[in-house]
């Protein structure tokens, strides 16, 4: 898997990650040489929320990352917010229950045309994944509730169907789903700052 077009203004490479192992130094590593600037030299930080942060000649940019099993999802953008998030497809014997409870009702609804086990497994995944992302370039994360974004889930382009306006207007959004390592989905979502 190779990064994305530099014409984008984002851009996301996989490494290898340890479980268990800090994500945060092969992040640092990765962004540095992206910027052409040294490590230790390397303005992040994070802020209230435990988001990472460039910092002084570097806040134009933006970076985020991800990690499950092996794999972890690196990003950074260019005059945007940008969020990724990364999930192994896992069975969810709860997958219905906990949609019932974070989901949007069309969601709900999509999952249950899924039979019971992988298929409804990945089909979950990757909604959670399209949530997150988003939710991470806002910069709140999880804990602002995945109810507040609602996708058409089976449109292969992630399309916002219904958004909580303290996130902006759907047309802001690009959301996409990434080319993922075996077992895995990923997406990646970014706005231009304000």
């Amino acid at each position: 898997m190779s990064p994305e077009p530099r014409a984008d203004p984002v851009r996301w490479t996989w490494r290898t990650h340890r479980p268990g192992q800090r994500a945060e130094a092969l992040a640092r590593a990765w962004l540095a040489a992206e910027l052409a600037t040294p490590a230790d030299a390397l303005a992040l930080a994070r802020d209230a929320r435990n988001r990472p942060q460039l910092h002084g000649a570097l806040a134009r940019y933006d970076c985020n990352w991800s990690h499950s099993g092996g794999h972890l999802l690196l990003a950074l953008g260019d005059g945007v917010r940008v969020g990724v998030d990364v999930e192994q497809v896992r069975p969810r014997a709860r997958a219905l229950e906990l949609a019932q409870r974070f989901f949007a009702a069309e969601e709900v609804d999509w999952l249950r045309g899924f039979a019971a086990g992988a298929p409804r497994d990945a089909a979950f995944a990757r909604l959670w994944c399209l949530k997150e992302a988003l939710l991470k370039a806002h910069g709140h994360g999880l804990s602002f509730g995945l109810h507040r974004v609602a996708f058409a889930p089976d449109d292969g382009a992630a399309a916002i169907v219904r958004l909580d306006p303290a996130l902006g207007a759907p047309a802001d959004w690009t959301v996409r789903m990434l080319d993922a390592p075996p077992g895995c989905v990923a997406a990646l979502a970014w706005r231009p700052r304000a």
